[in-house]
């Protein structure tokens, strides 16, 4: 069966708290409600909070955008595009765990893709993931995106949580957007 629609939107000022509740249980659930996505093996704390979603929100315009993905007016998944001279940049992918392994994943990231590619005229995709997350590298990886080779520390500031062991590469990946358009 094919994955159910999304109705895709830009984020609202009202989507904050919602988003902030989805990224957090996506990417750091508590025990027994994890998807595949998560990451608290890796990382303690909040990945983020509604002061900076709210931000994220505020500042979206002629070069970024918070999408949302709704079912039956409920929020389910959102992704994160921001452009600049280096491309688009893809973050924060995240869908309820609930509705993991549906295909949401799939349509969110080919609507970023196409936002991208089509409001901001965007070449290239850029998304990092933690070098340790291999089945995550992996999903992008079958989706035409490419190891780079750069490498960079997961941030040490603790506003997206904190390592549970030593330090976290981000191993940067990126897409050709031209060879769809």
């Amino acid at each position: 069966m094919p994955p159910q629609p999304l109705h895709i939107r830009p984020a609202i000022a009202d989507d904050a708290a919602d988003i902030t509740r989805l990224v957090n249980t996506a990417y750091r659930p508590q025990a027994g409600e994890e998807g595949w996505t998560h990451e608290s093996a890796l990382i303690r704390g909040a990945r983020t909070d509604p002061a900076a979603v709210a931000a994220l929100i505020a500042s979206s315009g002629d070069r970024a955008v918070l999408l949302t993905g709704l079912l039956d007016d409920a929020l389910v998944a959102c992704v994160r595009i921001e452009a600049d001279a280096d491309g688009a940049h893809i973050g924060m992918l995240a869908v309820t765990p609930a509705r993991q392994t549906g295909g949401l994943g799939r349509q969110m990231l080919q609507a970023a893709e196409d936002w991208a590619r089509t409001r901001f005229g965007a070449t290239v995709a850029l998304l990092t993931v933690i070098g340790e997350r291999t089945e995550l590298k992996a999903f992008y990886l079958r989706r035409g995106y490419r190891d780079c080779g750069r490498r960079r520390p997961y941030p040490a500031d603790g506003r997206s949580g904190q390592p549970l062991r030593g330090t976290l590469d981000l191993h940067l990946l990126e897409k050709d957007l031209a060879e769809r358009a």
